[in-house]
């Protein structure tokens, strides 16, 4: 069985319903590699184990390992993992995303790139690259 069960209160809007480390994780588990035609969760790059959220606190934390330490695409991973939680999260949420220690030559570069919000909004105003998480994107909808 993949990802999480539903449940009755799921569809009572009345129930306080936080959102949880699986809910997030079955958002971006199924998002394709830039270079590859298999997942993240597939290439391990992503798993459970590496998603942190805390609701009341209003934060969530991704972390990812490259397939590879230099991964020329460990950049845009992240970006599309930052869209995809952009696009699914409410806006309370500040998301963090992160290379995981030790797994880049690059990763103190790299995650700087991914949590500055002039970088990404910059990076997005590229159609190329935009094009290309849409890509990434499509599958994980």
């Amino acid at each position: 069985a993949r990802g999480r069960r539903e449940h009755r209160d799921d569809f009572d809007d009345s129930v306080d319903d936080p959102i949880d480390a699986d809910e997030v994780y079955d958002l971006i588990r199924d998002i394709t590699d830039p270079e590859h035609p298999l997942t993240l969760e597939q290439l391990h790059v992503t798993n459970r184990e590496h998603v942190t959220v805390d609701d009341a606190g209003n934060r969530v934390l991704i972390e990812f390992t490259p397939t590879i330490p230099h991964c020329s695409m460990a950049t845009l991973i992240g970006l599309c993992i930052r869209v995809r939680l952009l696009r699914a999260l409410p806006e309370r949420f500040k998301v963090d995303i992160r290379v995981r220690d030790g797994t880049h030559q690059s990763e103190a570069d790299v995650n700087k790139q991914l949590n500055d919000k002039e970088r990404v909004a910059a990076a997005l105003e590229n159609t190329y690259l935009l094009d290309v998480v849409q890509q990434c994107l499509a599958s994980a909808a």
